[in-house]
């Protein structure tokens, strides 16, 4: 099967507001948000927020390409950012999100992210076709 473009998706987030999700609703927010690795990932890192901050931008990046939002098609520890070993993120689907992502014919999905002090951005790109063997 030849592959197209099924959709494209961009988010920003303040990194603050994350930070400040995190200080107000502690482990309720970052377990309904954020996978177990993803959590040792960023937590791991001198400025955690920065890290949280990108991920959240890359969930509702891949929401908007699917074209689903976050509801009953998609939920957000359905889509985890992963690196690979020489450091590229990229998405992998659990659960309701895979069963999705097979129902739209969606085969791979592409993502970016990028951070500073006080932003985070991610875009991501969901293409048609068989999923990597």
């Amino acid at each position: 099967m030849s592959s197209s473009i099924h959709g494209i998706g961009t988010d920003i987030v303040e990194t603050s507001r994350i930070a400040d999700s995190i200080e107000r609703y502690g482990d309720r927010f970052l377990d309904r948000v954020f996978t177990a690795a993803e959590r040792a990932y960023c937590d791991g890192m001198k400025h955690p927020a920065r890290h949280y901050a990108a991920r959240f931008a890359a969930k509702e990046a891949v929401a908007k390409a699917f074209g689903t939002g976050f509801g009953a098609d998609l939920n957000w520890t359905d889509v985890e950012v992963i690196r690979h070993p020489g450091g590229q993120p990229a998405i992998v689907l659990h659960g309701i999100g895979r069963e999705t992502a097979a129902r739209l014919g969606i085969g791979r999905i592409h993502v970016s992210l990028s951070h500073a002090d006080h932003y985070a951005t991610a875009t991501a790109w969901a293409e048609k076709g068989d999923p990597p063997a």
